[in-house]
């Protein structure tokens, strides 16, 4: 077994009260591991099968029987759920524990990509909320954008800056999650090649970064405000000993969250100031390794001068009320020629993150006005905020396939007649655009997006 799980981890594990080595060097030397998607409740579902189990700690979370091919699942593509390890939804119980959705907030995502706590927040917090969800490394950033597309929430904002520049907002979020970077020794099952890259002194290297990564973006947080900490690491160096340097030097308060005992989650305290944590091992509960604390910030927050919301230039975009649902509810802002919807009453907040951070995305891209017309955007046909009432040629699932491959479809024989912009859609869910011709249909999902033949 020492080949598989480093000694050295498993001897410091072993040390703590109540750890069962024997038990989890067992279910490590156990192939695969567990598959859990969790549900757009915003997009058309299809009835839950009865060998699915539901997350007990997340209503929106389901464990799958056996892991399915979900590139050739075309609700996959649409936003209707997003593949994600079934302990990191605990982020849903946190966040109604806490009641964080009970009124609007500013919240940010630290380390976001590929998207799937971003997602969840887009869920579970008020619908009047603000989510930036935020990227270092570049190559990530578009991962997380395009997953944020195909969740189809318009007031979210994706930004790409080092966790430094957020010290340029502070006292500005009500919440912040920080899923930091860690030497990932709770994805060991899911992934081996952590198991030969990982060392002691990539455990220490990662808890100095996280350190690093709080206290360089913690005075965005306001006073009072909310600090989610978790890493998929089991090292206490990344996890226990980060709360109690949090509480020590950060002015942060350990914030206790209920759990129900049958979860088998296990319920830790820091050695120094008692911060209550949570772990989660695979040989106690369905998931892989994770750790979660809460925190409040007690340390007094600057203030910045926020900037005066101005009146920017009248863009005609012809009939939005045919293609934005509640046009009403949300104001327009230009990128180039790129025309962006955006929830009304977040002018300022859109204002204040433009000055200070660089956007990779804001709001729904609806498209741009070319010879007076609106030439609609992929975001829009995944948006939330999409018209109900646009035309939309119903594909089953080879249709589908063919569509996302970006390949050719026949004119569907209720549509002849029919000319202009339509959504194909799937089980009720839309895929993207199509342009109706009197004699072929235009695919316009976007190249980039396509799919490859498996």
């Amino acid at each position: 077994m020492s080949n598989i799980i480093p000694p050295a981890l498993v001897r410091k594990l072993g040390n703590l009260e109540g750890f069962d080595t024997e038990a989890f060097e067992t279910v490590h030397e156990q192939e695969g591991g567990v598959t859990s998607i969790r549900i757009n409740p915003a997009k058309p579902q299809t009835p839950v099968a009865p060998s699915v189990d539901p997350v007990p700690w997340c209503d929106t979370g389901l464990y799958l029987p056996e892991r399915p091919i979900f590139t050739l699942d075309p609700r996959f593509h649409a936003g209707c759920y997003y593949v994600q390890e079934a302990s990191s939804m605990f982020l849903a119980h946190a966040l109604t524990e806490l009641a964080l959705d009970k009124q609007p907030l500013v919240a940010l995502d630290l380390c976001a990509a590929p998207g799937g706590k971003s997602t969840l927040l887009t869920t579970y917090l008020h619908p009047d909320s603000l989510l930036i969800a935020n990227e270092l490394i570049k190559s990530r950033v578009m991962i997380l954008a395009d997953n944020l597309v195909r969740w189809g929430h318009p007031n979210t904002v994706v930004t790409n800056n080092d966790p430094s520049a957020f010290a340029r907002i502070p006292g500005y979020v009500d919440l912040l999650l920080v899923d930091a970077p860690c030497s990932g020794s709770g994805m060991f099952r899911k992934d081996h090649t952590a198991i030969n890259e990982w060392s002691e002194g990539m455990v220490q290297l990662c808890s100095e970064r996280q350190r690093r990564i709080l206290a360089d973006s913690l005075p965005a947080l306001k006073e009072g405000g909310i600090l989610l900490y978790s890493t998929c690491s089991y090292s206490i160096e990344e996890n226990e000993e980060i709360a109690d340097w949090l509480c020590e030097t950060q002015g942060m308060e350990s914030i206790a969250i209920p759990i129900d005992e049958t979860w088998g989650i296990e319920q830790t305290r820091s050695e120094q100031h008692r911060c209550a944590c949570f772990r989660f091992y695979p040989h106690r509960l369905r998931g892989e390794g994770f750790f979660m604390a809460a925190f409040r910030k007690m340390a007094k927050s600057s203030s910045f001068d926020r900037p005066k919301p101005k009146t920017e230039r009248a863009i005609a975009i012809p009939k939005l009320e045919n293609w934005v649902a509640h046009p009403e509810k949300f104001f327009t802002f230009a990128v180039g020629e790129d025309i962006h919807i955006f929830p009304k009453g977040r002018e300022t907040d859109l204002l204040i993150l433009q000055k200070m951070l660089y956007l990779r995305n804001a709001g729904t891209h609806v498209g741009r006005v070319a010879k007076g017309e609106l030439l609609p955007a992929h975001d829009l046909a995944l948006s939330l905020a999409r018209h109900p009432d646009i035309p939309s040629v119903s594909l089953d699932r080879t249709q589908a396939l063919e569509y996302l491959r970006k390949g050719n479809l026949p004119l569907p024989a209720n549509m002849e007649g029919l000319t202009g912009w339509a959504i194909a859609t799937y089980e009720g869910a839309s895929l993207g655009w199509m342009k109706l011709l009197p004699n072929r249909i235009n695919n316009y999902y976007p190249k980039e997006w396509r799919i490859v033949a498996l």
